[in-house]
């Protein structure tokens, strides 16, 4: 787990920085507790398939500054793109705006 910081707040992140780790992702999970993420490294693209719960999804570039924002994306339907995106931050659904995350803004390790 690495500490991630933005707007006086913290969050746990796991990473998946493996073909294994990224093509499992949050599948098959139960829930993603408050505060707690994925980084898919890298990733461009997320698929909703067999997934359980909402999440939000924030892309990030090489310098983890945020280039968008995929709130409240959907199981099972749910796919997301952003093209020149480094990195995917996977949040439980709702996390983006109770963190007052905005594109733009950068994360600090």
């Amino acid at each position: 787990m690495e500490k991630f910081f933005i707007n006086d707040a913290t969050i746990d992140v796991e990473l998946a920085d493996n073909f294994l780790k990224r093509f499992c992702g949050l599948m098959f999970r139960r829930r993603l507790e408050k505060s707690c993420g994925l980084l898919l490294v890298p990733c461009n693209s997320v698929h909703m398939l067999f997934m359980r719960f909402a999440i939000d999804v924030v892309y990030l570039d090489e310098n983890f500054c945020i280039k968008k924002i995929v709130r409240n994306l959907t199981p099972w339907l749910g796919m997301s793109i952003c093209l020149g995106a480094w990195a995917a931050l996977e949040l439980p659904s709702g996390d983006a705006d109770r963190l007052n995350l905005a594109v733009g803004q950068k994360f600090q390790r």
